[in-house]
Order: C-alpha cells, then structure tokens, then sequence
C-alpha cells in the first residue's frame, strides 16, 4: 500500500507553483509516489490546463500520490525528474524541451521511468522522434467538438476497466497523422459513424499504452473541454493510466492484433459455450462472467474452422491445435479458478482434469498450484509473477500460448511460466479450451475472451 500523500510545506509548495520550479524537488521517500505535471505551452494553450491540474491534484489527494506541477522546461533535469514515477504532459503544445532537457526525459524514460500524455500532448515534439514513438502519434487535425462513442476495446487495463464496452460523451476528438496501433497497445477507439470530422477510416484509436524503451506511456485523446476534469469517468480514465505510467497497476500494453473474440461480453456470443458438470457462471450487465459452484467447467465448443468433432455431435467444432488465447480475469479475494486447454471434448469436467493442463488462478496455493502455474506439473517464475499480479478486486490479462506440445503464459504481458507437455497420455497439439468454476466459496471473473489461431509447428 502506498503512503498517504505528504502534505508539502509553504515553501515546497511554492518551489512547484506552475512555472516557477527553479532547482530540483524535495527528495521522494522509499515509499512515496511523485507525479509531475507539465503543461508548457509553445503553441495553442487550451483554457482547461488550470483545471487538470487540478483533477490531477485532487486524485493524488485520494489515491495516495503527491503532485507537483510546472510550466517551466528546466525541471527537466536528470537530476529532477529521478524524484518523479511519472511525468504527465498535459496539453502541451510545440517546442517546449531544449536539446538538454530533450536528453534528461530520454533518459529518465529509459531508466524506467513514466510517462502519461493527455490531448494536446499529441501537439508536441514533432521534430524529436523519441518523443513521437513515446506519445505513440502525433495529431493532425480535428473537427467541432462533439458528442461521440468511445469503443472501449481493452476493459482490463485500469484506464478503462471501469468504463462500459461504449462510452458516450463529448470532446474535441483529434485525428492522427498515423495508427498507433501496431506499436501501442489500442485501450479505446472511435466510432466515427457516431460523429463527423473523423479521418481514419474506421480505425480510430483515442487511447493506448505501450512499453517504451524501458518505460511506461499512456496516452488519451480526450480532455479539451474543462467539464472533462469534472466527469467521473474521465477522471478515472485519467487515474487509470497514472496508476499504470507509475507502476502501481499492471496490464499487458503489448500491441494486441489479429485476435477474434470466443467471449464478448454477449449474451448471443455464450451460445457457442458449454456448462460441463455442477455450478455455473452469471453474466451480468458490462459483460462479465463469475462463476458459483462447482467443481464445474464452461467450455467453448464452436467451431476454430469448418468441420465437427469426431464423436461429439456435429454441433460441436474441432479443437484447436496452435494459438493464443487471452482472457481478463478478476478474483474477489482468497478464490480458486482456471483456464483448461488441450482437454477433449466432454461434458465431464473431469476429462479436462485428466487429459488437459490447467493454467490455474490461485495466488495462495503451493507453488506447483498457484496463480500461473500449470497445475500439478510446473510452478510459475514467482518473484516476476508476483511483481505481474494485481491484487483481489482488479483485473489481470492472461496469455495462454500453445505451439505444438509447448504452452507458455503471460500475466500482464509478463511471462511467468514456459512448460512442455512430456506426457504421452495428453497433448497439446489439438484440443478445446475452457474457464473452471471452481466451487461455492469461489468468486471469479472473466471478460473478453479471444484467441488468434497461429501456424502449426512442433517443438
């Protein structure tokens, strides 16, 4: 738990007070977190600076962070910014780092450290490359603002875990000189049949976050107008993001392609799913399953490609053989769960027991049986697991990658567990893939599950 935020003395305060940083902040405790926020202006200034600053004190305040604020570029020292987690341009316009200080960020950056860019920091920098592959793109254009819907695409990440599948609201909505997609992480997109003005045919992402050479960044597209820092969601979008440029929550940023959902949220997309043995999952409203009862299995049954199961039913698709799947997953507290691949098809939960492998959800558990592990047969790596889990009551991604007989796992994009099947009796190379309930004391979630089927080889 981090510590509550320090209450800056008159002096401190006024060593921070925008534009007037003039040497290098106090020293940041063992167990403090700092957040920077510059909104230097070279360019357009949008009148909403003053209340995101603001907002972004006002969520220090309460979720245990200090904040300080400036205008002026020569707090952009190595020496400065190492008392920072993370570093948040907020509206930001032009030119506004010389060479030196371009150099400090970079370093800082690659030295772990945060970054967190909001609108117009999208205005700035165009002639430092670093900077661009940092924000992720840089902005081109945009329309009158208006109402819009947000496509949420990514409901782990804590920027948007809390938001509906679509978020209605108004805002200036930039256009983007390139798709940040195949680099960043896309965590929410626009649907720009909802408004006009948008030119990015149909692929619009307005938030993503990315590992940046050694770093942590993200960046939103929303927060021209001064109500956003009011709006609840908004400042939780921006809370999220802080929390992951800091390192207080994790997910996996990695850019997320050519994934097709087994599980979206819908009921209609549940028909292709099958309760094997007792209990049984709930969806609710935002598309989440959790499961009651148990020892049961709800397994996926449609078919990866033209063709039926032999001695199964020809409603009943063949398993799959090479791929990667991922699945959001979140526990209430001490819970047992998870994830079952390479098992025939049964109706019996059992068979998946005996014949598959289990990537299990249990973070208190014996090593070999723990949140990671494949159960029974090889633990997870437990120092870079435990540094990848978020806690109870969050959300975290798994991949379960399966090439021939060889299945690996990330958690958050971490990889904690790399196992080969060696055992005669079961393999890997074709089977079906499911999400256990575990029993009556166990409370687990899932959203968005998806798979990309990938070129069959062997180990």
């Amino acid at each position: 738990m981090r510590a509550p935020a320090r209450v800056m003395t008159s002096a401190a305060a006024a060593a921070v007070l925008i534009g007037c940083v003039s040497g290098p902040a106090a020293s940041k405790g063992a167990d403090e977190t700092r957040v920077l926020v510059f909104s230097k202006t070279a360019g357009f200034r949008h009148d909403s600076i003053p209340e995101g600053i603001a907002a972004v004190r006002e969520l220090g305040a309460t979720d245990g962070f200090t904040v300080d604020a400036t205008e002026d570029a020569g707090a952009f020292t190595s020496r400065n910014l190492a008392h920072y987690d993370a570093v948040v341009f907020l509206s930001t316009t032009g030119d506004v780092l010389d060479d030196a200080q371009q150099g400090a960020f970079e370093r800082y950056i690659k030295r772990g450290g945060g970054y967190v860019g909001v609108h117009a920091a999208a205005d700035t920098e165009y002639d430092w490359a670093f900077y661009g592959g940092l924000a992720g793109a840089y902005f081109q254009s945009h329309p009158a603002i208006q109402p819009a819907t947000v496509d949420v695409e990514d409901r782990a990440h804590p920027a948007t875990s809390g938001l509906a599948r679509a978020w209605n609201r108004t805002d200036e909505w930039y256009n983007y000189r390139s798709n940040p997609r195949e680099n960043a992480h896309v965590l929410a997109s626009l649907d720009e049949s909802s408004y006009t003005g948008g030119t990015m045919s149909g692929d619009h992402p307005i938030a993503w976050c990315q590992e940046y050479q050694g770093g942590r960044a993200f960046y939103t597209g929303a927060g021209h107008t001064k109500e956003s820092y009011a709006e609840p969601a908004f400042r939780q979008h921006l809370l999220g993001g802080i929390r992951y440029a800091v390192g207080d929550a994790q997910a996996d940023c990695r850019p997320e392609n050519g994934y097709r959902p087994l599980f979206d949220g819908t009921a209609e997309s549940l028909s292709a799913w099958r309760q094997a043995g007792p209990g049984s999952f709930s969806l609710s409203e935002d598309g989440t399953l959790t499961s009651s009862g148990g020892l049961g299995m709800l397994w996926y049954a449609g078919a990866p490609s033209a063709g039926s199961g032999p001695g199964f039913g020809a409603d009943v698709g063949p398993g799959f053989g090479s791929y990667s799947l991922k699945l959001d997953w979140k526990v209430s507290g001490d819970d047992n769960s998870g994830v079952f691949v390479g098992f025939p098809a049964s109706d019996d939960p059992w068979s998946a027991v005996n014949n598959g492998y289990e990537v299990q959800i249990d973070a208190t558990d014996v090593p070999e049986k723990t949140t990671g592990s494949v159960y029974g047969f090889q633990s997870a790596e437990l120092r870079k697991r435990d540094r990848a889990l978020n806690p109870p009551g969050e959300w975290n991604t798994y991949e379960i990658r399966v090439e021939g007989e060889r299945l690996r796992v990330w958690l958050n994009g971490v990889r904690i567990n790399d196992f080969t099947n060696a055992d005669p009796a079961r393999s890997l190379r074709d089977g079906y893939v499911g999400i256990q309930n575990h029993g009556s004391d166990d409370e687990v979630s899932f959203r968005d599950i998806r798979i990309k089927e990938l070129p069959v080889k062997g180990n």
